[in-house]
């Protein structure tokens, strides 16, 4: 029996992985995962005291007894073991990927899905080439449907993670200017995020396409896909609609061969408004009613700091502060200038993973802003601060500088946009607002 047979026989008794000794999950299979500032297998044993029934590691100086599994690689370990795991399911599963909306679509699909099926979806942002396989090794023997979202910043990530999740059926939000520096210019994001239509063509799947983006046709018209389901505002497609309100939250109008229909959704900004055609259109395919589509659009609650509109004692804000790209980012200034409010407020903060095209994206999004006239325009960040000679606005190196400003001038009565790129923590300044 291989070591993935063995383990895998160990994982079908105490099916739950941990890889962070602070939260041990009692009987389940702790992984000792390699950091860049630390060595997992040394605290393989204390894994152990703390509840985990077995600790796979892979340096011989740990094996402290048959509850430790020494294997060559721990990594690869996992992500042969979640592949594995993916072999033994046959259940639909939508992998999806995209610059921006990953998170927010994801939510959207399960939550419309679950109305009607026993669903999986991703946990938070578990995208990567650890999240994929924990996310994969988290599908039971109950679940229907699962999707995957798939993220990546460099080239062939998407088919690695592809491998690993086997999508039946995928989706691609949109292209974007983000992860520049590890794809190498906007080119090799399109290249990257097609690796997901190449799998689908390659292995049969069904691709979910926004007829209205017109990469995503080029990119989907160059992996000859021949299975696709479009959505997007033409008659012709699948499932066709249009944006009806934006101000604060989205309200549409969505139709198909059977009938036109109405919904709303608690999201804000104009740009949500393709991420939840994808949900409507994915409902479609697995034969929910119309009915149980829109239950579950409106049943959705933002809880992950991506166009969720919170109320604090002193102002509305936009909480978007999650992520940001250039395109998200005109994204987001477009929506609030869209939105009425006697008071605006702006804050920004810098976007990250550019590479050559930092010090243009930057400015660019900073004249952007400007032309806002925003009652208030706070651009937070070391990109930022270069261009603090060439664009009105208030300038500050840190959040915490900002923090301490906006502590002397408190903002009130004030429609806020709060949005950065998430090392930026901009989180920290919500109280303040």
């Amino acid at each position: 029996m291989s070591t993935i047979d063995s383990l895998y026989q160990r994982f079908l008794k105490y099916p739950s992985i941990s890889t962070d000794t602070r939260n041990i999950a009692r009987e389940s299979i702790f992984f000792a995962l390699k950091g860049d500032n630390f060595d997992a297998n040394t605290f393989a044993e204390k894994a152990l005291t703390s509840g985990a029934v077995y600790a796979v590691i892979d340096n011989i100086a740990y094996k402290t007894s048959d509850q430790c599994i020494l294997v060559p690689d721990v990594l690869t370990t996992l992500q042969d073991l979640a592949r594995h795991h993916r072999s033994q399911l046959n259940i639909p599963v939508i992998g999806l990927t995209g610059t921006n909306g990953k998170t927010t679509t994801k939510e959207l699909i399960n939550t419309v899905l679950s109305e009607k099926y026993k669903t999986f979806a991703t946990k938070g942002n578990l995208n990567n080439h650890i999240g994929v396989p924990l996310s994969v090794l988290s599908i039971t023997g109950e679940t229907e449907i699962a999707v995957i979202e798939m993220g990546a910043n460099h080239q062939k990530e998407i088919e690695f993670l592809c491998g690993i999740a086997q999508p039946t059926h995928g989706l691609i939000t949109n292209v974007g200017m983000a992860h520049l520096e590890g794809f190498g210019g906007f080119e090799g994001v399109k290249k990257g995020k097609a690796e997901l239509y190449a799998w689908l063509k390659q292995h049969h799947g069904f691709a979910f396409i926004h007829r209205d983006n017109p990469y995503l046709l080029e990119m989907s018209a160059a992996a000859g896909l021949n299975k696709v389901v479009y959505y997007g505002s033409e008659s012709t497609d699948a499932v066709h609609g249009k944006l009806l309100k934006t101000d604060p939250l989205i309200e549409l109008s969505w139709a198909t061969a059977k009938g036109t229909y109405s919904a709303s959704v608690n999201l804000t900004g104009a740009y949500n408004f393709e991420n939840a055609m994808a949900a409507i259109c994915i409902g479609q395919f697995f034969e929910l009613s119309p009915e149980q589509v829109n239950a579950g659009l409106s049943a959705y609650q933002p809880k992950n700091n991506r166009s969720q509109l919170t109320k604090t004692e002193s102002n509305t804000v936009i909480c978007d502060f999650y992520n940001a790209n250039p395109s998200s980012m005109s994204a987001a200034l477009k929506n609030i200038s869209l939105l009425n409010s006697r008071h605006k407020t702006v804050i920004i903060g810098d976007m990250f993973e550019l590479g050559d095209e930092s010090a243009v994206q930057h400015g660019l999004i900073a004249g952007e802003a400007a032309a806002l006239h925003a009652d208030e325009l706070i651009l937070i960040g070391k990109h930022f601060y270069a261009l603090k000679d060439k664009y009105k606005g208030t300038f500050f190196h840190t959040p915490e500088e900002a923090g301490a400003y906006l502590q002397a001038n408190p903002v009130k009565n004030s429609l806020v946009l709060l949005k950065g790129s998430r090392g930026m923590a901009l989180e920290k300044l919500l109280p303040l607002l």
